[in-house]
């Protein structure tokens, strides 16, 4: 809003100049959805504390640890959610299409995780919407955004998936496009869901997911940059550096307050909406089988779960003490603190190495 609002005035006034460029809104986008964060975190968690009571059911069968979380407030992801959506919406060109399918994701994930946690808290029960129910809104959300990008997407990329460390390798998924798509994003939002279960672990993890989704946006939206990397332009793209800013900045506003002991939780509010948000944008940005190397972390954990169902359904043997895989180093007596930075270790590593997809090729 910035960009449009003020750059048409900088030959009246030269630094406006400055908002030509992406890199400076995506830093704007940062501080301000920081400042944002840390100015409301006090009296949302109040806020939350006063309506809640008793705060986010605790599972009978968890670590024992987590039963002197009782009490901690849970939906803490709607300020992650409102620092996002004002930072975004001040410093992105708001005429780029691609943000408003990412916001559209991010908000109706955000919507359904709300739910979630209301039918949680009001039931006071770990168990919230029916499953079926909960992934057939989070499909439908996706399936809008998604046959939007094809609409919006030049061909052949519209219906193309991009292949990492191969320049020049596409295939054409056709109508194909569509369910695939949807799957990427669901499944990144429920992959961010499993893995918040630990104090900063997935709003840390996701940080350096958007981090690194920041820079993949901004170059492929660069036809220069992508000509250089061998990478597919999408131009528009380099828009969504702007949301990834703003959702690390936020991030760190509310990581302030979810370390441990966390003071608040951002509850599936929080995690669908983030998770969704960055399957959209390696959907728009041709880079979904990178968001499984970057997020790596997301996978292991989502696989920790798959692993141990159907081990228990078929054998009626548990492979892990206890799914998803955090609580199951829990288990075994490390700290929380150790899973946590261990694991941000893991995503960090598991980033360069996605990172390192934009140049070896």
């Amino acid at each position: 809003m910035l960009y449009n609002f003020l750059y048409p005035l900088a030959e009246y006034f030269q630094p406006f100049n400055l908002f030509r460029y992406l890199t400076f809104r995506t830093g704007g986008a940062i501080m301000t959805a920081m400042i944002i964060s840390f100015l409301i975190a006090p009296s949302v968690i109040r806020w939350l504390k006063s309506k809640q009571g008793s705060g986010q059911p605790i599972r009978a069968d968890g670590p024992e640890t987590h039963f002197k979380k009782k009490g901690t407030p849970v939906m803490g992801g709607l300020m992650i959610i409102f620092s996002v959506t004002l930072s975004t919406l001040l410093w992105v060109d708001i005429h780029d299409p691609y943000m408003w399918l990412v916001l559209w994701v991010f908000l109706g994930c955000g919507a359904v995780g709300f739910c979630d946690d209301y039918v949680k808290l009001t039931r006071s029960s770990h168990k919230g919407l029916p499953g079926k129910m909960r992934l057939l809104l989070e499909c439908a959300i996706a399936l809008v955004a998604v046959i939007a990008v094809m609409c919006l997407t030049a061909a052949p990329l519209d219906t193309g998936l991009a292949v990492p460390f191969f320049k020049n390798v596409l295939f054409d998924l056709g109508w194909f496009f569509a369910p695939f798509g949807v799957l990427v994003i669901a499944g990144s939002a429920n992959a961010v869901n499993l893995t918040d279960g630990l104090d900063g672990l997935a709003i840390g993890s996701v940080m350096i997911a958007a981090a690194c989704f920041g820079i993949i946006s901004y170059l492929v939206g660069n036809v220069i940059f992508a000509n250089y990397l061998q990478i597919h332009n999408v131009p528009g793209a380099g828009e969504l550096a702007v949301f990834c800013g703003a959702l690390v900045g936020a991030g760190l506003g509310f990581l302030w307050y979810n370390a441990p002991p966390a003071e608040v939780f951002m509850g599936d509010t929080g995690s669908l909406a983030l998770g969704g948000a960055l399957g959209t944008i390696s959907v728009i940005t041709k880079h979904e089988i990178v968001l499984a190397i970057i997020g790596g972390l997301f996978v292991i954990e989502t696989l920790s779960v798959i692993i141990q169902v159907v081990s228990f359904k078929t054998r009626g043997k548990r492979v892990f003490r206890m799914a998803p895989i955090h609580h199951h180093f829990e288990k075994l007596g490390w700290a929380e603190t150790t899973v946590v930075i261990r694991f941000w270790i893991i995503a960090i590593i598991l980033a360069l190495i996605g990172l390192s997809t934009l140049k070896l090729r």
